[in-house]
């Protein structure tokens, strides 16, 4: 009887166990590896996306004043006049900056999510927490990107060559701005850098629906390659790697945000390199550009921005979600 009664406790305190929920607390490796990864991930972005950017840079700031009809032209002359290397223009500073920048942001990413999961990482995060955990990274890494961006895109906007050149380097560029704005000169545009990486919401909460959505894919062996090599039964039910849908996710989360954010990032760059005598206020950049060249003024660059969005973060995605696993040492398909 006695064992009965014993037999039966143990059932109900099995039971109980399997109700209660999973508690998988967050480590110093869990907090640490999304900056660790993020270095990674700001050197693949460097490497792939940077001459885009060059051109993106340029069409926007040039508006329509003439100097190029439009993103191909604007590659042809700069590679035409100014040599291959010119698309690398202020690279430098991004090397060494997009490497913290993605440390900073997606390091703080992690950690937002962490804060957000109450530090147990089996807790599941809505889409909406996942774009909050996006918006607390953009304004997080708006302190380390506003002197990284501002000091890149005036390297980036000198034509001039040799003795010419305004500015002789980054660390030149920087005494200008200190000099001319004061202490903080190199947060010149803080605000305005802010306000476009708010649209991190849009990013990070894009990504994970995309995320979800392609993990209910499966490969269909109706497929007719697959069908004429004999490889169908190998792929019943086969669903698409981790590895791939960081990298299709990552993409397609970049397309969507550049889409909402475009209209203020063209606005920021603008107000950031505008000179420095009389400078027009960024709440007031918006009215200047519709005055001046109307809604497409605000689309300016769009084209290679979009075209490059893609390559440069899904590469940069899955390069830091594989370098954050290979951290942990977590399994992965």
């Amino acid at each position: 009887m006695a064992t009965q009664h014993s037999s039966q406790k143990m059932t109900e305190s099995d039971a109980q166990q399997q109700q209660r929920p999973h508690i998988d607390m967050a480590t110093s490796r869990d907090r640490l590896a999304g900056f660790a990864a993020g270095i990674a991930s700001g050197a693949t972005k460097l490497f792939v996306g940077h001459p885009f950017d060059t051109v993106k840079i340029r069409c926007q700031v040039e508006g329509g004043h003439g100097r190029f009809k439009g993103p191909l032209d604007c590659l042809i002359n700069t590679v035409r006049q100014e040599g291959p290397r010119a698309l690398y223009k202020g690279a430098s500073i991004p090397l060494v900056g997009w490497a913290v920048m993605d440390a900073v942001q997606l390091g703080s990413l992690s950690n937002y999510r962490l804060l957000l999961q109450g530090n147990n990482k089996s807790h599941k995060l809505s889409h909406f927490e996942h774009g909050l955990a996006g918006l607390g990274a953009g304004w997080t890494v708006a302190l380390v990107a506003t002197p990284v961006e501002l000091i890149k895109m005036r390297l980036q906007m000198q034509y001039a060559s040799g003795a010419a050149r305004k500015y002789k380097g980054p660390l030149d560029v920087a005494r200008h701005l200190t000099r001319t704005y004061g202490t903080f000169g190199i947060w010149h545009g803080l605000p305005a850098t802010m306000a476009q990486r708010s649209f991190f919401f849009l990013l990070w909460g894009s990504y994970d629906i995309y995320t979800e959505w392609f993990r209910t894919l499966r490969l269909s062996p109706a497929f007719p390659y697959l069908a004429k090599t004999g490889t169908t039964r190998a792929l019943e039910d086969r669903r698409l790697s981790e590895k791939l849908i960081n990298f299709l996710a990552g993409g397609m989360a970049a397309n969507t945000f550049w889409c909402f954010c475009y209209p203020v990032d063209v606005v920021k760059n603008r107000f950031m390199t505008q000179g420095d005598n009389n400078p027009i206020p960024f709440r007031k950049m918006f009215g200047h550009v519709l005055r001046t060249e109307g809604v497409k003024g605000f689309f300016r660059g769009f084209v290679p921005t979009f075209i490059r969005a893609f390559p440069t973060n899904a590469s940069a995605i899955f390069v830091w979600e594989s370098t954050v696993r290979l951290i942990k040492n977590e399994t992965h398909h």
